[in-house]
């Protein structure tokens, strides 16, 4: 990359800088659900509220600009559309003292919102609005904490995205302790849900804090948090977390933050198979993107044929899919090289010959990765160690930032950088290129559908 290509956006990740109010860092909803899409847009409408002025009474931006902003990848309004309904439907609680006084303040996230779509050729624009009663503790705070849109758009679970925020809240702070609270409010608080009343603290910190720290601590290069348990007998009755400062490590490439972006059609394939729009985010925060388009392909298949039974509930085939990474699963036969096993709805639109064979061959590397994933674990640790090293050596400038970190950290135990690394050794391993008869041979092995 240019020295001043680089420099430039440098300076843009630097100038995205939200002014967030403390106040609504850690935020506990009293009715509805947030959401990480939820969230982020929440926070890329208050960073050009911002830049707009607090004695606006409405904002007004170019819809495309905010889908940068929010690092979406469609320009799906109906997508966005439900998003900003969940902040609509968000009910929380605004409390402040001053001179011994109390203010309570009960309201919704976000006020009115118009989308304008004028037609083809024309750009779209969004219009928004901030409840009265808090517009100016939002737009203008007095006391806020800094938060860079890039690095929070890393995140790619809720709670990671709330911690993350957390930790530069407090990580200036003389004790870099968080506050302490119980465990059903940071349930909620990290979570985004309202519906919480009790709370089995062993799966909170199994299911929603361990993997919330671990994934700050791959993608974050300023800081990490430790988790401090409070026990009254052996029950950790309240929680808090502790903020460590992290040596700034320069991997190059520092704006490779924005290649992670959040791909909104991605998930909402997932919610027409039937999973809720809740758990096709989770899944989708915390599985490889690679893994997950090519499970969601092989259900997609798996729904036009014509030859097996129907599927009664595709949701649960495609967890069983993701889960065993096509093992067992049997499919009619592929079309390469001209030689075509597969029968077609009437109504279905052809599917060439070049995207059979590219799906095919998407599989053969999955398989061949798989294959040096298993060749690894035999190897000697010397020889583990070599491999490792020549990865570091040639790709390790290459890598967006978070999966540097994350391998820098971890290695290919990493669950971020493994396929990364595991793809790399496959090809050192068994660089020839696969012919049409070798991938024809693998189909008809596997029992693959081809499209």
């Amino acid at each position: 990359m240019p020295a001043t290509t680089a420099k430039a956006q440098q300076s843009l990740a630097e100038a995205q800088r939200l002014a967030k109010a403390n106040e609504a860092i850690a935020i506990r909803p009293k009715r509805g659900r947030l959401t990480l899409l939820s969230r982020r847009l929440y926070n890329a409408l208050l960073y050009h509220a911002q830049r707009q002025g607090v004695d606006k009474p409405v904002y007004t931006l170019a819809l495309g600009e905010l889908i940068g902003s929010a690092h979406f990848t469609s320009n799906n309004t109906e997508l966005l559309k439900t998003h900003l309904r969940d902040m609509q439907a968000t009910t929380i609680e605004w409390s402040t003292s001053a001179g011994g006084a109390q203010r309570w303040v009960s309201t919704q996230l976000i006020g009115t919102v118009t989308i304008e779509e004028p037609g083809v050729g024309r750009s779209c624009t969004i219009t928004w609005r901030y409840p009265d009663e808090i517009r100016e503790r939002l737009v203008k705070p007095m006391q806020y904490t800094s938060i860079m849109l890039a690095i929070s758009s890393e995140m790619r679970s809720y709670a990671a995205a709330v911690m993350y925020e957390l930790g530069a809240r407090y990580l200036t702070s003389p004790g870099r302790l968080t506050m302490r609270e119980d465990v059903v409010w940071w349930a909620a608080v990290l979570t985004g849900r309202s519906d919480i009343k009790e709370v089995d603290y062993r799966f909170l910190k199994r299911d929603v804090i361990s993997k919330a720290l671990a994934e700050l601590d791959a993608l974050c290069t300023e800081f990490s948090l430790e988790l401090i348990e409070h026990k009254r007998g052996r029950k950790v009755e309240e929680i808090q977390f502790k903020v460590a400062p992290k040596a700034q490590q320069h991997l190059g490439g520092i704006n490779d933050a924005f290649k992670n972006v959040f791909d909104l059609e991605l998930v909402g394939k997932l919610t027409e198979l039937g999973l809720k729009r809740e758990d096709a985010q989770d899944i989708y925060a915390t599985t490889d993107e690679g893994q997950l388009r090519s499970a969601l392909e092989h259900v997609q298949q798996r729904l036009r044929s014509q030859t097996l039974p129907t599927l009664k509930s595709p949701a649960a085939y495609f967890k069983d899919a993701l889960k065993k990474g096509y093992a067992g699963l049997k499919e009619a036969s592929p079309q390469i090289g001209g030689i075509s096993h597969q029968a077609k709805k009437p109504d279905q639109a052809p599917v060439t010959e070049g995207q059979r064979a590219r799906r095919i061959r998407e599989l053969w590397d999955n398989d061949r990765m798989q294959q040096a994933r298993a060749l690894y674990q035999e190897m000697q640790d010397a020889q583990q160690a070599a491999h490792r090293e020549r990865f570091g050596q040639e790709k390790l400038a290459e890598l967006a930032a978070p999966i540097a970190n994350a391998w820098l950290k971890d290695g290919p135990a990493s669950r971020i950088a493994a396929s990364t690394f595991f793809r790399w050794l496959a090809h050192n391993t068994w660089p020839e290129e696969p012919t049409d008869k070798v991938l024809l041979d693998f189909a008809l092995a596997r029992g693959v559908e081809g499209m």
